[in-house]
């Protein structure tokens, strides 16, 4: 474990305890959030490190990298996947020029199937040997294990879909997207958005959090700053309007230690549109799409 003593948003050395929460996917342990006095910027700390980070993200309950279904959540979530990837590809395709695609953290490849289904070039990048395999057995693209694997080989898009959050060398990877970007690229960032409504009713059962394997917690001011901080230009903001339901359920049912019945089903979709409600005045969606140009 390490702790995290400089704010990688402002450089901010003060933090306040902001939040403890468990981590339900994997080790069931308690971990500390901490926020920056400076910018508001939330950080799990202690952190795994890159070392001992892999351990808690080896269980058949992480989705996105087994592409398994064991439950009702899972099932909901492989259905409202296809959509995402439909509502993803128009949206990259609307507001970019090429066709050459980097997806950083690709999973088991999906996206970058449907991409390539539909006339992209692309290249992925997925550390998890689990996911990489069933990426490669799709045959969408190349797929790598490390972004240095690149070889400096540049792109039109650059797309993360809730792995920002993942990242140890925060500043660091985003200098590398700048470097690995076309001059009219441009790169898509989702990642979840802790001033949501479903945030702050769920608190420390906001499956938002995923500790330990989310690093670090955006806002909206935080994401601007750190584009900024880059040489991105932040050209729009997009919600996904889905995560709200699901980050819901996943949240009734670490809620919840009976299991996840009908009843917090129906609670889950009533604070996803509460939240989605809520996020009209202010753009603070439970997920939210950061959209850059260089």
């Amino acid at each position: 474990m390490q702790s995290v003593n400089s704010c990688p948003i402002c450089k901010g050395e003060r933090f306040s305890p902001f939040l403890s929460c468990n981590d339900y996917t994997t080790s069931q342990k308690t971990f500390h959030l901490i926020q920056c006095v400076s910018c508001q910027f939330v950080i799990t700390s202690p952190q795994p490190d890159k070392g001992e980070i892999g351990k808690y993200y080896q269980s058949d309950k992480y989705i996105s990298h087994t592409g398994g279904e064991k439950n009702l959540i899972d099932t909901i979530y492989l259905l409202a996947r296809q959509k995402a990837l439909r509502s993803k590809r128009k949206l990259i395709t609307e507001n970019s020029i090429g066709k050459t695609v980097l997806d950083f953290g690709c999973g088991t490849g999906e996206f970058l199937k449907s991409l390539n289904d539909h006339g992209f070039e692309t290249f992925g990048v997925e550390p998890s040997a689990i996911a990489r395999e069933k990426a490669i057995e799709l045959q969408s693209g190349k797929i790598s294990s490390t972004f240095s694997s690149i070889n400096e080989q540049t792109f039109d898009i650059i797309t993360l879909w809730h792995v920002l959050e993942h990242l140890h060398d925060l500043n660091e990877m985003m200098e590398n997207f700048h470097k690995a970007l076309n001059k009219i690229g441009t790169i898509f960032i989702a990642v979840p958005n802790l001033n949501s409504i479903d945030a702050k009713h769920y608190k420390s059962h906001w499956a938002g959090y995923d500790v330990p394997r989310h690093l670090w917690h955006f806002s909206q001011s935080n994401m601007k700053t750190l584009f900024n901080n880059h040489g991105f230009t932040l050209m729009k903001t997009i919600p996904m309007k889905l995560d709200s339901y699901y980050v819901s359920m996943l949240s009734e049912s670490y809620q919840n230690s009976n299991g996840f019945k009908p009843l917090q089903l129906l609670k889950a979709v009533v604070t996803g549109l509460k939240s989605n409600l809520a996020a009209r005045a202010n753009s603070d969606y439970s997920s939210l799409i950061y959209i850059g140009k260089k």
